[in-house]
């Protein structure tokens, strides 16, 4: 990149909905430049899935998402559906499975899906630069001038990919915020989203014979609930779970935990009560997960005696506590473990359409820097293919 330089469209962040829109934009032969401040691209691609990205999810809904306009996200998603990016996975011929939910995966590695998306800017002549930091940007209609590291860029449009707050080790920064608010946009109020719960230290006590176990429930919070696996951390409460409730939980709220989500925990009770009247009930449940947590719970909460010792009552308030186990998380890991950034630009600023700005011509905002949150299962990867290609589309 020279001193100065002179692009229709300068994007900065090259994470998923960056490279997405870089992509559709210089398919439709513009200028295309991508800066980013980390050493390498699509850093967020590559950690993903356990290193297999999780790049969509055959079942997306508007549904899927939160955001203070639950109808925001509609537009998008309809024009570039999830069928749209396996197509372009199968025409790069990168293998891929369904783990679970419409889950899809990278059969091999998650560099599949970025080496794709390079290969597709390479062959739309896309620039990507990467170690450049933005220090600053104005707007002189109808252009954009945008001060970085490695000189001056005047761009006709600026597309805003920066990403969100989560995971700082990998580069976060605030930067897209800033940019809103510089340009008098509304920015909502952010926190920590698909993220694991923190327990005090008193709460934790129990759980110790417990860290590295899993098990299926049923985990509540409001009027929203997830049937997935719970796991137990050295910290607290984890597992897909924990990560999909954390991003309707607030500080304060109790969660509700379902024990036996598929069986009715009265009746199988009163049938070991009836067959095996002298097995105790940590024997008994020991069945629904391992002899290890129905040990930590008929310790801590329940008791343990043989069945026969058991009225219908006790048994039905067993049961009940169980399959509504209350408890308040202290907090959760914050941004530093959050997959997501859950709130950020109001997307009463931008066109549904196309993701611009309502108060400054040709400037767009993408990806997770806008409130559109998804649930954990490749929404999110779908969310920034989804507006990147519909802001592509018009820059």
């Amino acid at each position: 990149m020279s001193r100065s330089t002179d692009v229709d469209v300068l994007i900065i962040g090259a994470g998923a909905a960056g490279l997405m829109c870089a992509i559709t934009a210089g398919q439709r032969g513009r200028n295309v430049l991508v800066v980013d401040h980390a050493n390498k691209v699509g850093k967020k691609i590559l950690m993903s899935g356990g290193g297999r990205c999780n790049f969509t999810n055959m079942y997306v809904e508007p549904s899927n998402y939160l955001s203070d306009n639950k109808h925001f996200c509609k537009s998008a998603l309809a024009r570039y559906t999830p069928w749209d990016f396996i197509g372009l996975v199968a025409g790069h011929q990168v293998p891929y499975h369904e783990k679970k939910l419409g889950q899809l995966f990278c059969d091999n590695k998650s560099s599949d899906i970025l080496e794709m998306l390079l290969s597709e800017c390479d062959s739309a002549g896309v620039r990507i630069q990467t170690h450049c930091e933005v220090s600053s940007v104005s707007a002189l209609n109808p252009d954009f001038t945008v001060e970085t590291s490695m000189g001056t860029v005047q761009a006709q449009s600026l597309v805003v990919a920066t990403g969100g707050l989560s995971i700082p080790t990998m580069g976060a920064t605030g930067l897209g915020y800033e940019l809103a608010e510089q340009f008098g946009l509304k920015v909502l109020p952010r926190r920590a989203g698909l993220v694991p719960f923190t327990l005090s230290k008193e709460q934790l006590e129990p759980f110790k014979p417990l860290v590295g176990n899993s098990a299926e429930v049923r985990i509540h919070c409001g009027n929203t609930s997830f049937f997935e696996n719970l796991l137990f951390t050295h910290r607290g409460l984890s597992g897909p779970a924990v990560l999909q409730i954390s991003s309707y939980w607030l500080p304060g709220q109790t969660i509700a935990i379902d024990w036996s989500p598929t069986q009715n925990l009265q009746e199988l009770l009163q049938q070991a009560k009836a067959e095996r009247s002298k097995a105790e009930l940590k024997t008994v449940l020991a069945g629904l997960h391992t002899k290890a947590w129905a040990q930590v719970f008929c310790d801590h909460w329940l008791g343990s005696k043989p069945m026969n010792q058991y009225s219908d009552a006790d048994i039905a308030a067993i049961a009940d506590r169980l399959h509504r186990w209350e408890i308040m998380p202290a907090g959760t890991e914050g941004y530093r473990t959050a997959e997501v950034t859950l709130g950020g630009v109001d997307t009463n600023e931008l066109s549904s359409k196309s993701m611009e700005a309502k108060k400054q011509p040709g400037l767009y905002f993408i990806g997770e820097v806008v409130d559109v949150t998804g649930w954990l299962g490749g929404f999110n990867f779908q969310w920034a293919w989804a507006c990147g290609y519909a802001a592509g589309e018009v820059v």
